[in-house]
């Protein structure tokens, strides 16, 4: 067994009720069926809820149609301290929830791991299907300790020592190529609102379970201390061992789904392929731990800079419209 393995086997200790869990796939991915989710579900499905992340990465639960804004807030807090987008306002009239709408440029058609541009980016998200289109819209997900596990190791060794810039500010239009006008222009006007700037270790160490897992994704500006060739090369070769097909799960969604993953070990990527069907998910989030390398080093952010105090609030977003 190796140190990973190893470490999450000794921390994912037998749950006190035993969860109807039916693999999706392989290495990720896991539906639980016979829960129903809700503000005040007991302390006991929710500790089984939280084991069963950490070993399948993401979570689908179908049928959870009665969910609303709020129920959806208060299950999400179960987790956690929620916390808001960084620069998107959030729905009008919940704390802290993001509304996805594909009629507003929300088709997020590249892989990524949630808001990795902020130093403590979140742990969780929880996602529910508001309104899914009749065909098309699924979400995949990868299993980036998985993709770490099984490096050769000599790239393990590599990435253990590289750091990398991760930006709201990357090339919107290069990793998102079907992107209509309007999704330029929110992108600029919204999502780019303020700057931010982090250094992450490539490779860090899971709070929870030990595991080493690669955060890379679209929000990588470049390795530090590469020239902009080197980096890119590299990147790319990372980035085929993540999203291998062995360390994806597939999910098609139907109305009142809800996913729950686990964004220290995942990234994910909403397939654009349902036209001018309209897709609306709604996702809230729990705030995480600022990631630490396998040297020790802490990830750093860099924009906007001065002591944490100083930097803008995560919940401190502009009001919603209408």
């Amino acid at each position: 067994m190796t140190h990973a393995a190893s470490a999450l086997h000794d921390s994912l200790q037998e749950p006190a009720i035993a969860l109807d869990i039916r693999r999706v796939a392989g290495r990720i991915g896991a539906e639980i069926r016979g829960v129903r989710l809700t503000a005040d579900l007991d302390e006991t499905n929710i500790s089984a809820i939280k084991l069963a992340l950490l070993k399948y990465k993401v979570l689908f639960f179908r049928g959870q149609q009665h969910l609303d804004d709020t129920t959806q807030e208060g299950l999400a807090q179960r987790f956690g301290e929620l916390v808001a987008h960084p620069t998107v306002p959030k729905i009008a009239g919940t704390g802290h929830l993001l509304e996805l709408d594909s009629n507003h440029g929300a088709r997020a058609n590249s892989w990524h791991t949630d808001v990795t541009f902020v130093e403590a980016y979140p742990k969780i998200s929880i996602l529910r299907a508001v309104l899914i289109p009749p065909y098309g819209g699924d979400t995949v997900w990868a299993n980036t300790a998985a993709a770490y596990e099984h490096l050769p190791q000599a790239l393990k060794d590599l990435a253990d020592g590289l750091r990398a810039l991760h930006t709201n500010a990357y090339d919107y239009a290069a990793t998102h190529v079907d992107a209509s006008t309007e999704s330029l222009k929110r992108y600029r006007e919204v999502f780019t609102s303020t700057l931010y700037e982090t250094e992450h270790p490539v490779v860090h160490i899971h709070p929870e379970t030990g595991e080493r897992s690669l955060i890379l994704g679209h929000f990588v500006q470049r390795l530090q201390g590469l020239s902009s060739s080197d980096s890119n090369h590299l990147l790319a070769l990372f980035h085929d061992h993540i999203t291998r097909q062995e360390n994806t799960v597939r999910w098609n969604w139907t109305q009142g789904d809800v996913a729950l993953w686990d964004n220290r070990a995942t990234q994910h990527y909403a397939i654009n392929d349902y036209g001018d069907a309209h897709r609306i998910v709604r996702r809230a989030t729990v705030q995480g731990e600022v990631p630490i390398g396998v040297d020790g080093r802490r990830s750093v952010a860099l924009k906007p800079s001065g002591p944490a105090k100083d930097r803008p609030r995560h919940d401190a977003v502009p009001p919603a419209t209408a």
